[in-house]
């Protein structure tokens, strides 16, 4: 891959069987007030964010903070997204396909990982709702055969305390996808494979970052509803909130135009210095996971309504999942909080994503990059280093992410 305006120098070290949606088990545990003001976060959904542009002094500010964080950041090309109670800013640096020398452009589309996450806590939270399902309902109630499954609850595998281990973690999915990543997983197949390792714990005992307990939820999601997932998503999430540019591919690899093209050191045929194209891996082993494209636009729309509510959720629903979060790692229904930034991390062989609403500020971050290739003091993954006393690990996304958070006087500090 040629070098680009955020430069890259490639370092592979360790195994290669690192595929994660989104380790959250960094998470430092938050207090039951995470969210400050939760009465007034909710009421707040219902004022429109301003569309004007950022004053010119903060917008210089933020493409400031971007551009001393990109030297570190192990990406071809950077999306990245801002609105404040003051208007919105969006900037774009690097490329989006570094053979063709093409320009990221906001618009273009990524994959978004475990962001997806997020669309199926909000699905169940949406179904609890209409009173078509609890979430102190059993996953036995749904899907048989699960370890647990007569005490595991909905809201456990929400908010990743069920006990069940991540099918990602498992050399039996693994040795699969790394080896042929064109490979289609069905949900049951993904199930199965985690349900074999497991369980790991007592339902509620602790706190496991497993994709399986989602997939679980997407199972449920289904039988539900009556209606494949992808469906269910356009018609509570996508069309109320005009997500037009948020889709669900499915089993197929094609991403809408425009789209950036993706670049991973995992896999088996990744190189320290040529890094696997991953645009066209098959996305379905993440399904209710992982899954998920959108782009700058639609994050920017969803990142407010899912911190509010707002378009989403009641009210009494909002406030239940803005207070779920005092578990054991600060995460809740579908949806993690640290220091006031309610939102998720999406991370799968290619992109990185960061969507985030600072609820105590009222601001909205989006941050997109075609690498999900780490920087810094890695000990277990592939990475990238400049700076031999850069001795933080850190995915692309996040150091823009956290460069922004600082120059918006809100520090992220999550992992």
């Amino acid at each position: 891959m040629a070098e680009t305006g955020v430069h890259l120098f490639l370092r592979c070290i360790g195994s290669a069987a690192l595929l994660t949606l989104f380790p959250l088990s960094a998470f430092a545990a938050e207090d039951a007030q995470c969210v400050a003001n939760v009465e007034k976060v909710v009421a707040d959904g219902a004022t429109p964010a301003k569309a004007t542009p950022l004053p010119p002094e903060l917008a210089a500010k933020l493409d400031a903070a971007v551009q001393s964080a990109l030297p570190q950041t192990a990406a071809p090309g950077v999306i990245v997204g801002v609105v404040t109670t003051s208007g919105t800013w969006k900037a774009v640096y690097g490329v989006a396909d570094p053979a063709a020398g093409t320009p990221m452009a906001v618009g273009m589309h990524t994959r978004i990982g475990s962001v997806t996450k997020t669309f199926t806590g909000t699905a169940i939270m949406q179904l609890a709702e209409a009173q078509k399902l609890s979430l102190d309902d059993t996953i036995q109630k749904y899907v048989p055969g699960i370890p647990n499954g007569d005490r595991i609850t909905l809201r456990q595998l929400a908010d990743m305390t069920s006990g069940i281990a991540s099918y990602t973690r498992s050399p039996k999915f693994q040795d699969v996808y790394f080896a042929k990543p064109e490979t289609i997983f069905t949900p049951e197949q993904l199930v199965a494979i985690g349900v074999s390792e497991s369980p790991l714990f007592e339902p509620g005992a602790s706190f496991d970052y497993s994709n399986t307990n989602t997939i679980l939820l997407g199972m449920v999601i289904e039988k539900v509803s009556g209606k494949p997932v992808g469906e269910v998503f356009k018609e509570l999430i996508f069309d109320p909130l005009k997500l037009h540019n948020t889709s669900w591919p499915g089993d197929s690899v094609d991403m809408p135009a425009p789209y950036a093209q993706g670049f991973t050191l995992q896999g088996d045929f990744a190189k320290p210095d040529a890094p696997s194209n991953a645009t066209n891996w098959n996305p379905a082993w993440g399904w209710t996971a992982g899954e998920l494209i959108s782009n700058i636009d639609d994050l920017l729309v969803y990142g407010r309504a899912l911190g509010t509510g707002h378009g989403l959720l009641g009210g009494a629903a909002q406030k239940e999942r803005l207070t779920s979060f005092p578990g054991v790692a600060g995460y809740g229904i579908g949806v993690a909080c640290i220091g006031g930034w309610v939102g998720h991390t999406g991370e799968l062989p290619g992109y990185n994503t960061y969507v985030f609403y600072q609820a105590d500020a009222g601001m909205t971050v989006a941050v997109q990059t075609n690498s999900d290739i780490a920087s810094g003091g890695c000990e277990a993954k592939p990475t990238l280093t400049d700076d031999p006393g850069d001795t933080e690990c850190s995915s692309p996304a996040k150091r823009v992410f956290v460069a922004i958070s600082k120059a918006l006087d809100h520090p992220y500090e999550g992992p």
